[in-house]
């Protein structure tokens, strides 16, 4: 144990871990400060516990609609300490996992709440320690509501993964990725999910025509949805919470889920000279270098798309601007994005509207998934569109449906290398994959439509 590593590093979530294995791969002294658990809220109240629990939802839906596919399967029952008992193992297994990695790269692990105290100084127990370098890497927290009281019925994301029981009537307040997320989920176990959103459409943040597809789906599995609709606030009892909107309608349910995003933790950081902007994010250049020398910042307090794979990467990127090999930064729009809806979204690159910003012309296609006969065999509906820059490279890829994430690696290849559509459309794709949708919406792009009409 060492006051005086190379490398410090304040957090230990996707960003922080990542930082201090890359650093120690690159012959750094690293110690790494964390009050809780490495990995973080991805992997222990967010990611992983999430996906498993969407996975969960899978399963349900796949007994239910077994019939269709000529099988007898009855559902006989959730039961819903089971279900947290799979989803906490995962979880154990994968921190098992990363303890045994923070030991085989000799990396200092701190455990306690460290405060900054300026310069590349952080202090806890006591103790002060300063790297040479130090990577800010404190994450993000849920969002609250100025008078709503969290706990009993109304819950954040913390205290919907580890809700003893599936309400029959949940309100989600919000239409963002963790909204639909988990509204998505309590939908398939058997819940009456009504969403409530102020922005005019869901996942506003993705392509118009992503929006549109994900409120068809949902409509169709029986989510009420409210958008264009505020806040106003909310009650509770021993039974029941109830939601006043601003037209004075009320609603109620057994559970209110809160989910208007997650804020950054930099309580501490300005008072000591880092820069913050207006809503407490911190203030990087290009090479994530904070407004003090030798100290940077990654992850969820870098504003832009919350991810934990974001996060990951500028740890990445930092490690080796620390050990003097800089490698290229990507764009925060070039990082592919997945919300684990259902029907899944997946993107990367520009929506149509803000491509039309940037180029004089833009050209889009859209290919149904209907014609794609895995997603057929799958029995989803959704599809592929591609955004094109003025007769040139492919600048966004937009995907609903079924099991679309997975094809996300493609798309980013595509976006990130400014590949042309004539370019993909001579590529093979197998057969029958869902791949074969990108395929084929390329082939439309470059003029030679196959299986589609035009």
């Amino acid at each position: 144990m060492s006051d005086n590593p190379d490398v410090l590093i304040l957090g230990g979530g996707s960003g922080g871990y990542a930082t201090a294995f890359r650093a120690a791969q690159l012959g750094r002294t690293v110690a790494l400060i964390e009050e809780d658990k490495v990995g973080g809220t991805c992997l222990h109240r967010g990611c992983i516990p999430t996906k498993a629990l969407v996975h969960a939802a899978e399963v349900v839906d796949t007994v239910n609609h077994a019939a269709a596919l000529g099988i007898d399967a009855t559902l006989g029952g959730i039961d819903a300490e089971a279900v947290h008992a799979y989803k906490d193992g995962i979880v154990e297994r994968l921190y098992k996992g990363l303890q045994g990695l923070v030991r085989s790269h000799k990396i200092d692990l701190v455990a306690g709440r460290g405060r900054y105290v300026g310069g590349t100084s952080v202090e806890l127990a006591g103790r002060r320690i300063t790297g040479k370098s130090l990577v800010l890497a404190t994450g993000s927290q849920v969002r609250g509501i100025p008078g709503v009281e969290i706990g009993g019925r109304i819950l954040t994301s913390d205290q919907a993964l580890t809700y003893p029981e599936v309400p029959r009537r949940a309100i989600v307040l919000g239409g963002g990725v963790i909204g639909v997320e988990f509204a998505g989920i309590w939908a398939s176990l058997g819940a009456e999910v009504t969403i409530i959103e102020a922005l005019p459409r869901l996942v506003a943040a993705e392509d118009e025509w992503t929006s549109e597809q994900l409120t068809k789906a949902f409509r169709k599995r029986g989510i009420t949805i409210r958008t264009g609709t505020r806040f106003s606030s909310a009650t509770q009892d021993d039974t029941s919470v109830t939601v006043t909107v601003d037209s004075g309608d009320t609603i109620e349910a057994d559970v209110l889920l809160i989910a208007i995003g997650r804020s950054p933790r930099t309580d501490d950081l300005a008072e000591h000279g880092i820069d913050l902007d207006d809503r407490g994010f911190v203030q990087v250049d290009d090479r994530l270098r904070t407004s003090t020398p030798e100290v940077y910042a990654v992850g969820d307090i870098v504003a832009g798309p919350q991810l934990a794979h974001r996060g990951f990467q500028q740890g990445l990127f930092v490690a080796e601007q620390i050990a003097g090999q800089p490698i290229p930064a990507v764009d925060d729009v070039n990082i592919p994005r997945v919300t684990y809806s259902n029907p899944e979204v997946a993107s990367v690159g520009l929506t149509e509207a803000q491509a039309r910003e940037r180029f004089p012309a833009v050209e889009t296609t859209v290919y149904d998934l209907a014609g794609n006969g895995k997603s057929q065999i799958l029995g989803t509906s959704g599809g592929v569109k591609l955004v094109r820059a003025g007769g040139g490279a492919l600048v966004g890829i937009h995907l609903v449906g079924e099991r679309v994430g997975e094809l996300i690696g493609e798309a980013q290849l595509i976006v990130n290398w400014g590949a042309h559509p004539d370019e993909v459309a001579q590529l093979i794709h197998a057969h029958p994959t869902q791949t074969e949708a990108l395929g084929e919406a390329h082939l439309a792009l470059a003029g030679r439509p196959l299986h589609t009409h035009g």
